[in-house]
């Protein structure tokens, strides 16, 4: 418990409050109206022994107070500090997933349709987010076959002399050899905004009206043109399903409790449009459903995100008013915050709710199928321990050069991705992957044996060579009976997987469709995906700052510039001296540099 002591500088006043443990860790993040108050009231809490709340406190050393201006401010805050710091004792919206989203670049000249990762605020349109990539690439490639569009990269069109391929086969204008229409391509734009609006009834009629005005004027092929893309639309609108009898934005959200857990569900109802949905699972999360319900709606509607007109609750969390100001300053439009009673929001509720229940359902069924898995890894393996927790080494280098080592770590058969790690070689030069394993796993399991996150499984990539190296390391550092280990290896092509286990001569040989092998080749192949991928990310840096280091009058912000302005090291080789020019931060006499280096 932290000490009485701390309501003596206490204020009066609205902010919040980080409870830290005895290592300065934020276990907690709160705002409260009166700070002094509530702190006091933890103070005299008296709880049943094992609650969350008791738990929290008795590991509490001190508290530290952020004030602010108003409850409201302290509100943007708390969500602030909450996704900054995770605390243990917070609910942390993680689904594992990054949805995408369409965005139109319509602040370009030459505006732009293509798949974005995140919202920027740089004026472009976006749609979204797609909780299924699938129909997100069918979207793009419908609109990619009616309209069109540039999909060459960059802001800044490149002037070409010839026009790419893409214009001789009907997919663009082609405005970079000068020839397109603007006004027809804006036109275009325009069109795509309203599909992906959600307008496809008006896009059609409108594209029924410019059929007929072509086969007026004698334009067949530009009427059958247009025919081909009311025919696509309307076979796209077929497989649509209207949720509800209006054409609004709404997200609609469910909630269903389980014990002590709690699964969320978030519909995205776009011009009367299920657009695609979110879930969220909280296995034990602290406070009650009212509060709940309020730290995940500062969570999920964040500056980054599109705010839509109406969002149903399925009951009224805590600090509503506060919330109802927040969206609505974050949002160009009036925001409306709902809990239905009746009609056809109440139905929307309850479809959410389903949503909810839905993923403690599946929550079990992946249960069930670990639980057979692990009990059938443990006895055909003959673990000493059920393998609830499994982690695997992969090391990436090319000649020793940019050398990494990569942890993965799968937690009761699904990925856990929050204990994924990199390891950069320091100690090894040249080509050595022995040694670079060896200072790996000796990182790896000093850190568990203090932090006590030793796994239950350790599976090496490699036969028995590695996996004696890796069990000298384990001997050496005391670990003996703690961890099983298994190596596997791929000997011969027609003899698929081999499993070695320490002091067995013969390798287990398993079926190469029996689940464990399947499973364990999982863990192998994600551990080698994941090291590759950063071996790859050092490399590219590598030798794009060797590129551009080497150019006198080059620095750190110059090279920014560079890099966001022409959008990569292949476009600046290219450009000429008009083209660098136009660059912030270089001149004449700089652009003369940069185009001589990479012309001489």
């Amino acid at each position: 418990m932290f000490p009485e002591s701390t309501l003596t500088s206490a204020p009066h006043k609205p902010g919040v409050y980080m409870m830290l443990d005895s290592k300065s860790a934020v276990l907690y993040v709160g705002k409260a109206k009166d700070i002094f108050k509530r702190l006091s009231s933890y103070l005299r809490f008296s709880g049943a022994e094992h609650s969350k709340t008791t738990i929290m406190l008795r590991k509490a050393h001190k508290v530290e107070t952020i004030i602010t201006n108003t409850e409201k401010e302290a509100l943007i805050l708390e969500a602030s500090l909450i996704k900054k710091h995770k605390p243990k004792y917070n609910i942390i919206l993680r689904d594992d997933k990054n949805y995408p989203y369409i965005k139109v670049t319509v602040q370009e000249e030459w505006p732009r349709v293509f798949m974005a990762r995140r919202k920027a605020k740089d004026k472009s349109r976006y749609f979204g987010p797609y909780s299924s990539s699938s129909a997100m690439w069918a979207t793009l490639r419908l609109i990619s076959s009616l309209f069109p569009l540039r999909n060459c990269k960059g802001s800044l069109l490149k002037k070409r002399k010839r026009p790419c391929l893409n214009r001789q086969i009907g997919k663009c204008l082609a405005p970079c050899a000068g020839g397109a229409n603007r006004e027809l391509y804006l036109e275009h734009v325009g069109k795509v905004i309203m599909l992906l609006e959600g307008r496809n009834q008006d896009l059609i009629k409108t594209l029924k009206a410019q059929m007929e005005s072509a086969a007026e004027t004698l334009e067949f092929e530009r009427a059958a043109s247009i025919r081909d893309q009311i025919s696509a639309l309307s076979r796209t609108l077929e497989k649509q399903v209207i949720s509800a009898s209006h054409n609004k934005d709404q997200d609609v959200l469910g909630f269903a409790r389980k014990n002590a857990a709690v699964s969320v569900a978030i519909l995205f109802i776009r011009n009367g449009l299920i657009n695609g949905s979110r879930t969220f699972f909280l296995a034990d999360p602290y406070g009650e459903d009212q509060a709940i319900l309020s730290q995940i709606l500062g969570q999920f509607y964040d500056q980054n995100s599109l705010i839509p007109k109406e969002i149903l609750l399925p009951f009224e969390p805590a600090d509503i008013t506060l919330h109802d100001e927040r969206l609505n300053d974050s949002s160009a439009t009036r925001v409306h915050l709902k809990v239905p009673q009746k009609g056809d929001n109440l139905q929307l509720i309850t479809m959410a709710n389903a949503n909810a229940l839905q993923v403690f359902e599946e929550k079990e069924k992946k249960k069930s199928s670990w639980d057979n898995l692990s009990s059938s890894m443990e006895k055909t393996l003959r673990l000493d321990r059920k393998p609830t927790r499994i982690e695997c080494l992969d090391i990436s280098n090319i000649g020793g050069k940019q050398a990494v080592g990569s942890l993965v770590c799968f937690t009761e058969g699904e990925a856990d991705k929050g204990n994924f790690r990199h390891y950069k070689i320091r100690t090894v030069d040249g080509p050595n992957d022995y040694a670079m394993m060896k200072e790996v796993l000796e990182r790896r399991l000093k850190r568990g044996l203090e932090e006590e996150t030793l796994p239950d499984l350790f599976v090496v990539d490699g036969g028995k060579g590695q996996l004696g190296m890796a069990l000298a390391v384990a001997g050496e550092l005391g670990i003996t009976e703690e961890i099983d280990w298994i190596g596997i290896a791929k000997e011969k092509e027609d003899e698929g997987e081999k499993l070695y286990k320490p002091e067995r001569k013969n390798p287990i040989i398993l079926p190469a469709h029996n689940p464990i092998i399947l499973y364990l080749m999982r863990i192998r192949d994600e551990s080698h995906r994941y090291g590759v991928t950063f071996h790859r990310r050092l490399r590219n840096k590598a030798t794009l700052t060797s590129e551009l280091d080497q150019i006198p009058g080059i620095g750190k912000e110059k090279k920014k510039q560079l890099l966001r302005h022409m959008g990569s090291l292949k476009r600046i080789k290219e450009a000429n001296c008009e083209e660098l020019i136009k660059v912030n931060g270089i001149g004449g006499e700089l652009a003369s540099e940069i185009f001589n280096h990479f012309h001489q």
